[in-house]
């Protein structure tokens, strides 16, 4: 996966996704982290976004919290690797920016394509009422 192609933004959101699995003792970089790297980094879009589709962000935090503090645990020094359905939604992302015409990946493709890789996450995003016909709408 070449990151070149991501938005200084997306770039960070990854890099608080990595930082988040690694002070949480887990190896593997899921949907999960990726989610919570855009929210964070982010705040100000996925607000707008969450807010423009009804949806509670402090929720969606809740729940993503406890996702994130059931995954797995390792002791020593494992690298952190991507799971197959992160790697998937990086992607996704990479295919929404090139037909929307972008040349980066931006924070709103990570968030779409979270929300149509098959996941965990994007079955929260999907509870909390967030469908891609909206979610592009406010995109755009």
């Amino acid at each position: 996966m070449n990151f070149n192609n991501f938005t200084i933004k997306s770039q960070e959101a990854v890099q608080e996704a990595i930082n988040l699995a690694q002070a949480r003792g887990q190896q593997a970089i899921e949907t999960a982290h990726v989610l919570y790297g855009v929210m964070k980094v982010g705040e100000n879009v996925t607000n707008f976004i969450f807010q423009k589709l009804g949806m509670n962000g402090g929720q969606i935090s809740v729940v993503l919290d406890k996702q994130i503090d059931s995954f797995p645990k390792v002791s020593g020094d494992g690298s952190p690797y991507l799971s197959r359905e992160t790697n998937d939604v990086f992607q996704k992302a990479n295919q929404y920016a090139k037909e929307m015409g972008d040349e980066y990946v931006s924070l709103e493709h990570l968030l779409l394509s979270l929300l149509t890789v098959n996941s965990t996450v994007s079955t929260i995003l999907k509870d909390a009422g967030m469908n891609e016909k909206e979610l592009r709408a406010a995109i755009s």
